[in-house]
C-alpha cells in the first residue's frame, strides 16, 4: 500500500479526490467506502438498464472495473500506474430498480499484478454479478 500507516478516511480523500471519470460519474457511482483493504460503491439501476428493464450487464463491468482499478492505483502508489489488462464477469441474477451495490476485495496485490473480485448486490443483498478485474501496475515514466 501506498504509506501503510495511512487512516481508512485518508484513503477515502484520496479516492475522491482522484475522481471517477465521466463515464462513472454519469452512470451514478458513488463511493460507500474506500480503505487499504476493500472499497464499495453503487449505482442506480434506474438509467442503466438494457430496454427490457434489467441492469445492463456492461454496467455490472463498469463498477467492477472502476472499483477494481482505483484501488489497484491505490496499492500502486506514488509514481506508478495500474492499469487494467483483464476483467471478466459472470451475471448471475438482474437487478430491476433500486441500487447495485460492489464491494471490491483483493485477491492479490504484488510489485507488478494486481487482481482484484468484486462482488456486485442487490438492495436485497442477492449476488447479481462477480467481477474478476487484473491490472499491470508499471512505474510512471519521468517528465
Amino acid at each position: 500500500m501506498p504509506e501503510q500507516s495511512v487512516s481508512h478516511q485518508n484513503a477515502l480523500e484520496w479516492a475522491l479526490g482522484r475522481g471517477l471519470g465521466a463515464l462513472a460519474e454519469r452512470m451514478g457511482f458513488e463511493w460507500l467506502e474506500f480503505t487499504p483493504e476493500r472499497a464499495v460503491a453503487r449505482m442506480p439501476v434506474e438509467g442503466n438498464t438494457q430496454p427490457v428493464g434489467l441492469f445492463h450487464g456492461g454496467a455490472y463491468v463498469v463498477l467492477g472495473e472502476s472499483l477494481g482499478s482505483m484501488h489497484a492505483n491505490y496499492h500502486a502508489g506514488p509514481g506508478r500506474l495500474a492499469v487494467g489488462v483483464d476483467i471478466n464477469a459472470t451475471h448471475t441474477r438482474s437487478a430491476t430498480s433500486g441500487y447495485v451495490t460492489g464491494v471490491c476485495t483483493p485477491v492479490h496485490l504484488g510489485s507488478s499484478i494486481a487482481v482484484h473480485e468484486i462482488v456486485v448486490s442487490d438492495d436485497q443483498g442477492r449476488r447479481c454479478s462477480t467481477v474478476r478485474i487484473t491490472n499491470h501496475i508499471k512505474t510512471l515514466p519521468q517528465t
